[in-house]
C-alpha cells in the first residue's frame, strides 16, 4: 500500500505527506530514538481509528520509551513538516485521535505517578496513565481522582485532559478542567513550558497568558451573548478562563490557571508531558436508589426534582439499554436486582458521604419524593456496596452495550452529549425523539440526567444513507439546543463530528479568537490539525470507517467462504424496532464473518487490567497489535481489501493473530460480542490451507487419534523429559520449548484401567436410559483426551463422587478408546477434521441428551466446545440438544445441590484453598459454581485468585516461540499468588493450568473432583 501525495483540496489532517517524506521520517526515528517505529500497513491501519465512525490512515505510529524520544520525534516531525497526534487509549468518540499524522502512543511507557502529595491532595502524573490505575494507587491514602468517566479502565489522563472529560459525578466534582492544577507540555517549537497559576508562570507562559487575556477582553460582549452557560460545555478552547462563563467556575477562588487553556484542546495546542491533578477525599460510604419509571418522559421530568436532594450522581438507563443488558449473561443478574417490573427507564441516584447510616435517610427522602411525584413503590433501595459496584459497572458499559446491535445499522455518535438546562430536559428529549422518527430511526438514551447531558445515538447505516441522515438530524438537533440554551458538545469533545459546529455555537468572532490561540501556541499547525480549527465536514464520507458508495473508495468486503457458521451475524436490523432479519440474509460476501468482526467499534474495553480474562497477551505486551481491538481492526481491514490481496491469509495477519490464546475472555467481556477466539479458528484454517501444517501442528492436532497407541509405550515417549539434550533437540526439530516439561505418558489410561479400578461405577447406555426414564439420578461422564490419557485419577475421582451421591454413570467410547470434541484440531487450524470428531461425539451423545441425561465433563476447554464451537459447525439442531445438556462437573454439582438432589458426606478442610479459574470457565460464567462446590467441604473458605490466563492455553505455552510470553502471563498474578500461600491447596480444573502451576511454582494443583474425593467420608 503506497501513501498518496498530499492534496490541497482536502482539509488539514486528512491528507498524508508525500511518500519520500514519510519514509525519511521513519528512518530518522529509527536512527535517532529508542522507540518503536511502526510504519507497516497493519500498524497504520490499527492506529487509523478510534471509537468514532471515522478512519484516517496515519503516517505511522511511534511508541516512545522516554521523554527524549518524544522531544526528538517532535523535532523531526517539525523539520519534515509532518503533523503530530498524541494518543492515549484511543477511545475518543468523535474522531479526535485519528488523522494523517505521526501518531505518538503514550499508553505503553508513560504511565507513572510521578508524585503524590497527600497533605495538599495533589498528584502529578504522566499522560499515558489510566484513570483506574491512578485511583488504585491513591486508595490507600483515602484519596481519588473524581472525574470518573465510564471508560475509567481504559482512559488515560492525557486523553481525558485533551477531551475535558466529565463523568457520572460531575454534578459534585465538576469536569476535568475543574480538577487540573498544572501541566507541563512541549510546544511545536520544541520549548517545554510549565502551565499553571498566573503568578507562577515563566516568561513564555506569561506571554501566552497575556495574549489570551487580551482576546478575552476583546470578545467580552460576544462571549456574554454566545457562550453556553452550562457546566457541560467542552467545545472550542477555554477562552473563558479570563472571563468565566460556566455555571461552575474553573477555580474555587476565581483565579486564573493557564493550564486550563490546554484542557479540552484535543492535543492541538501542545504535547502534554505531565499533569498536576487536584484530588478529592475518597467517599467512605455510598447508597444507591434506583427509581423505576413507567415512561421515559417521567424519568426526564423527575431529574430536576431529584437533584435538589443533593445526590452525587443521577444516571439514566433506558428500556433499550435494559433489554440489551438483560441479554448479556455478564450483566443480566446485576440488572435484575435494579428492576421493579418492566420499567421504561430507570434513574440511578447515588448519595455519598462519610457514614452510611447518615445516608439512609436521604434514600428515604428519595422514596418520599417519588411518592409526591405520583410514583410510590418505584424505588429499589441499595445500600450494599458490592451490589452498587456491580450496577455501576453495567452503567459504565452502557455506551458499548448500545453497540452490540447486529446488522450494518449502528447507534452513531454525533449529537449524543448535547447539554441542556435540567428544566428543559424532558421537552428536549421528546422533541429529539420526534426528529429521529422523522428520519426513520430511534435513539437509545442513557447517562448524566443530573447535569442535563444525555447520551443518545440514533441508529444509522453509515454504509448507505447514514451520512445524509446524520447531517439532517444534527441540524435539527442544533436548533433544539439553541432553543433551550444548551451546549452542542457537552462531554465527548469536538473532533471530526462536531468540529464544524464550533463556529455555529460561538459565532465567527469567537471562532477567529480560537484560531488566534492556535496560531499563538502552534503557529506551524504541527499538532493534530483539522481539529477545532479548520475541521472537515462531519459527513465527509471519505473519512468514514465504512465509506459509503458515493465515497472515492467505498467500503467493500472480499469474497470468502467461511468454515464456521457466521450466519447469525449476517443480518440486517430495523433501525426503529431493532428486529433483525433471518440469519444469512445480510448480504455479507464473507458469510457473516466480516459483520462479526465489524462489531468491534474500538471502544477499547479490552485495554483493561482488572479482574477478568480479556486480553492476556495485551496485558503482557501492551501492544495495540496484541489487543482484541487491534486484531479485529486488522481482520476488518483485510476482509475489506484495505491491506491488499490475500491479506487475510498473510504472514502479517498470522503475526497479528499469533498471541491470541483463545481464552474467550472477549466472548464474555466485550460489550459488543467480539469473539476473537472463534475468529482465530476461522483465520487459522484459511491460513494453514494456504501455507500448510507443520509437524508440530499435526502432533498436537492428532493426539486424540494416536493417544491410545502411544500410551502403550510411555517409556519411549517420556525419554524427551528425561534424557539430557532430548528437550533441546525436540525444540529444534518440533518447536516445543526445551524449558517446558511435556505431559507424562502412562499405560494406565482411564480406558484401560476402567474395568479394574472403577468396577461397578459405570453402566451401559441402555441401563442409564432406563434409569433416566424412571426419574433416577443419572449422568454421562464425558472423558476427554487429556484427563483420560494423562490424569485418569481425575476421572476416577469424579466417578467416585457421583457414584457416592447416587448417580448411575455412563461413558461414550469407540473402539476401546474415546470420542474427541475436536479441540486440538481447532487449535491447529484443521476445522474439517474437527468437524469429523465432534460430529461423531455429538451422534454418540444425542440419544442420551434427548432423554435428558446430563453430560458432565472435567476439562473446561473440551466440555465447553459442546456449548460453543459445535454450534457453528453445521450440525443443526442435534448440536443444540447436546449443548443444552452439557455441564462442567462443578456446574452439575451446583445445579443438583440447588435442586436438592446432591448430598455427600465430606470431611472438614485441613488447609486453605486457592482456586484458579480456567479462562473458558470464566468466559461461560462457570467459576462461581466451583466456589459453591468447594464450600461443600466443611470449614472450607476458598479464595479465588484474581488472575487472567495462566499462559498455557492448550499447546500455546509449550511452544518455544511463546514460552516467554506464556511465563509473563503466569507471573502477572497467578504464580505470585500461589507462592504467597505455600500452605494452601491449589485447585485448577484446566489440564494446562495445572501444568503451568507445576512448572512455574513447583506446586501440585488438583481438579475439584480430586479434592472432593479426598474429603469423602468413606
Amino acid at each position: 500500500m503506497r501513501i498518496d501525495p498530499a492534496s490541497h483540496m482536502q482539509p488539514a489532517g486528512t491528507v498524508l505527506p508525500p511518500n519520500d517524506t514519510c519514509e525519511l521520517l521513519a528512518r530518522r526515528l529509527r536512527t535517532d530514538t529508542q522507540g518503536e517505529v511502526l510504519f507497516d500497513d497493519g500498524s497504520r491501519g490499527r492506529y487509523a481509528t478510534d471509537a468514532s465512525i471515522y478512519q484516517i490512515t496515519p503516517v505511522g505510529a511511534f511508541v516512545p520509551t522516554n521523554e527524549r524520544d518524544i522531544a526528538t520525534a517532535i523535532d523531526i516531525a517539525r523539520d519534515l513538516k509532518v503533523p503530530v497526534l498524541a494518543r492515549g487509549g484511543g477511545t475518543s468518540q468523535c474522531g479526535q485521535t485519528t488523522g494523517a499524522a505521526l501518531v505518538i502512543d503514550n499508553s505503553k511507557h508513560f504511565r507513572k505517578v510521578l508524585e503524590v502529595n497527600v497533605e495538599e491532595g495533589t498528584a502529578t502524573v504522566e499522560p499515558g496513565l489510566v484513570l483506574d490505575h491512578l485511583n488504585a494507587q491513591l486508595k490507600p491514602h483515602g484519596l481519588w481522582y473524581p472525574v470518573d468517566v465510564s471508560t475509567s479502565a481504559q482512559a488515560t489522563l492525557g486523553g481525558m485532559a485533551g477531551n475535558n472529560s466529565c463523568g457520572s459525578r460531575s454534578i459534585a466534582y465538576g469536569n476535568m478542567v475543574h480538577n487540573v492544577l498544572g501541566a507541563s507540555a512541549w510546544l511545536s517549537s520544541g520549548e517545554l513550558v510549565e502551565f499553571g497559576p498566573l503568578g507562577q508562570l515563566g516568561a513564555r507562559a506569561a506571554g501566552i497568558a497575556q495574549f489570551v487575556h487580551g482576546l478575552a477582553q476583546e470578545h467580552r460582549d460576544a462571549m456574554a451573548q454566545h457562550w453556553p452557560k452550562v457546566m457541560r460545555r467542552v467545545a472550542g478552547y477555554n477562552l473563558d478562563i479570563f472571563d468565566n462563563q460556566s455555571e461552575k467556575p474553573y477555580t474555587a477562588d476565581g483565579s486564573v490557571n493557564l493550564a486550563h487553556l490546554l484542557i479540552g484542546a484535543e492535543g492541538t495546542l501542545a504535547y502534554t508531558r505531565s499533569l498536576k491533578l487536584k484530588l478529592a477525599p475518597l467517599p467512605r460510604a455510598k447508597v444507591l436508589g434506583i427509581v423505576n419509571f413507567p415512561t421515559f418522559h417521567a424519568a426526564m421530568d423527575a431529574a430536576q426534582h431529584i437533584v435538589k436532594l443533593g445526590p452525587t450522581a443521577v444516571e439514566l438507563v433506558d428500556r433499550t439499554m435494559i433489554e440489551l443488558s438483560l441479554a448479556n449473561p455478564a450483566f443480566k443478574p446485576t440488572v435484575e436486582t435494579a428492576l421493579i417490573g418492566k420499567p421504561a427507564a430507570i434513574l440511578l441516584v447515588e448519595f455519598s458521604g462519610a457514614d452510611k447510616a447518615a445516608l439512609l435517610p436521604q434514600l428515604k427522602r428519595l422514596v418520599e419524593l417519588m411518592g409526591d411525584l405520583g410514583l410510590p413503590g418505584s424505588v429499589v433501595e441499595m445500600a450494599d456496596d458490592a451490589r452498587q459496584k456491580n450496577l455501576w459497572e453495567v452503567r459504565k458499559a452502557g455506551l458499548n452495550i448500545m453497540m452490540s446491535l447486529k446488522g450494518d445499522g449502528k447507534p452513531v455518535s454525533f449529537i449524543e452529549d448535547c447539554a441542556v438546562p435540567l428544566e428543559h430536559l424532558a421537552e428536549y428529549t421528546d422533541a429529539l425523539t420526534e426528529v429521529f422518527a422523522k428520519y426513520g430511526s430511534r435513539g437509545t438514551w442513557y447517562a448524566h440526567a443530573s447535569v442535563g447531558t444525555l447520551h443518545v445515538r440514533p441508529i444509522l447505516d453509515m454504509r448507505a444513507d447514514g451520512a445524509a441522515k446524520m447531517r439532517a438530524i444534527a441540524e435539527e438537533a442544533s436548533a433544539l439546543v439553541r432553543k433551550y440554551k444548551g451546549a452542542f458538545s457537552g462531554e465527548h469533545g469536538d473532533g471530526l463530528c462536531r468540529g464544524e459546529w464550533i463556529e455555529w455555537q460561538f459565532g465567527p468572532a469567537i471562532n477567529e479568537a480560537f484560531r488566534a490561540i492556535k496560531r499563538q501556541l502552534d503557529p506551524i499547525g504541527l499538532f493534530n490539525p483539522g481539529k477545532i480549527i479548520d475541521p472537515p465536514r462531519m459527513d465527509d464520507g471519505a473519512l468514514f470507517r465504512f465509506a459509503p458508495p458515493t465515497a472515492p473508495k467505498p467500503y467493500r468486503r472480499i469474497e470468502l467462504k467461511p468454515v464456521l457458521d457466521w450466519s447469525g451475524w449476517n443480518v440486517n436490523a430495523d433501525p426503529v424496532t431493532e428486529l433483525t432479519t433471518a440469519p444469512g440474509t445480510g448480504g455479507d460476501s464473507t458469510g457473516g464473518l466480516a459483520k462479526a468482526v465489524e462489531m468491534c467499534n474500538n471502544n477499547g474495553h479490552c485495554r483493561k487490567f482488572d479482574a477478568g480474562t480479556m486480553c492476556p497477551s495485551y496485558r503482557v505486551t501492551r501492544d495495540e497489535q496484541h489487543l482484541t481491538r487491534g486484531r479485529a481492526n486488522t481482520l476488518r481491514l483485510a476482509l475489506s481489501g484495505q491491506l491488499g490481496a490475500d491479506a487475510f491469509t498473510s504472514e502479517a495477519m498470522h503475526e497479528t493473530m499469533d498471541l491470541c490464546v483463545g481464552c474467550k475472555g472477549c466472548k464474555r467481556d466485550c460489550p459488543t460480542g467480539v469473539d476473537m477466539a472463534k475468529m482465530k479458528i476461522e483465520f487459522l484454517d484459511h491460513y494453514k490451507k494456504r501455507h500448510g501444517h507443520t509437524l508440530k501442528d499435526k502432533l498436537v492436532a492428532y493426539m486424540p487419534d494416536y493417544a491410545h497407541r502411544a500410551s502403550r509405550m510411555p517409556w519411549l515417549l517420556n525419554l524427551r523429559n528425561r534424557v539430557p539434550g532430548a528437550a533441546w533437540l525436540g525444540e529444534k526439530m518440533l518447536g516445543f520449548s526445551a524449558k517446558r516439561s511435556l505431559p507424562e505418558w502412562r499405560t494406565d489410561t482411564f480406558w484401560r484401567a476402567k474395568d479394574a479400578v472403577a468396577a461397578g461405577l459405570f453402566s451401559d447406555q441402555a441401563s442409564v436410559l432406563a434409569a433416566a426414564a424412571r426419574g433416577e439420578k443419572v449422568a454421562v461422564l464425558f472423558v476427554d483426551t487429556f484427563n483420560g490419557t494423562f490424569e485418569s485419577e481425575n476421572v476416577f475421582a469424579a466417578a467416585r463422587v457421583l457414584h457416592a451421591a447416587g448417580y448411575a454413570l455412563h461413558t461414550v467410547e469407540k473402539g476401546g478408546g474415546h470420542h474427541c470434541c475436536g479441540r486440538t484440531f481447532l487449535a491447529s487450524g484443521m476445522v474439517d477434521e474437527a468437524k469429523i470428531r465432534a460430529g461423531a461425539l455429538i451422534d454418540a451423545l444425542l440419544p442420551l441428551a434427548q432423554a435428558g441425561v446430563p453430560i458432565v465433563g472435567l476439562e473446561p476447554s473440551c466440555l465447553l466446545t459442546l456449548r460453543d464451537e459445535t454450534l457453528v459447525m453445521g450440525f443443526g439442531d442435534k448440536a443444540q440438544v447436546v449443548a443444552k445438556q452439557a455441564l462442567l462437573f462443578e456446574e452439575f454439582l451446583a445445579r443438583e445441590r440447588k435442586a436438592g438432589r446432591f448430598e455427600l458426606a465430606l470431611k472438614p478442610a485441613t488447609a486453605p484453598i486457592l482456586l484458579h479459574g480456567h479462562c473458558h470457565q470464566k468466559a461461560f460464567g462457570a467459576v462461581s459454581p466451583i466456589m459453591e462446590v468447594l464450600k461443600l467441604i466443611p470449614g472450607a473458605e476458598p479464595e479465588l485468585i484474581e488472575s487472567s490466563c495462566c499462559g498455557m492455553a492448550g499447546s500455546f505455552g509449550y511452544e518455544a516461540s511463546h514460552f516467554e510470553v506464556s511465563m509473563q502471563m503466569a507471573e502477572a498474578s497467578l504464580l505470585p499468588a500461589i507462592r504467597a500461600r505455600p500452605d494452601a491447596i491449589v485447585v485448577a480444573d484446566g489440564t494446562s493450568c495445572r501444568h503451568q502451576i507445576g512448572d512455574g511454582a513447583q506446586r501440585e494443583a488438583v481438579h475439584v473432583a480430586v479434592l472432593l474425593a479426598r474429603h469423602m467420608v468413606l
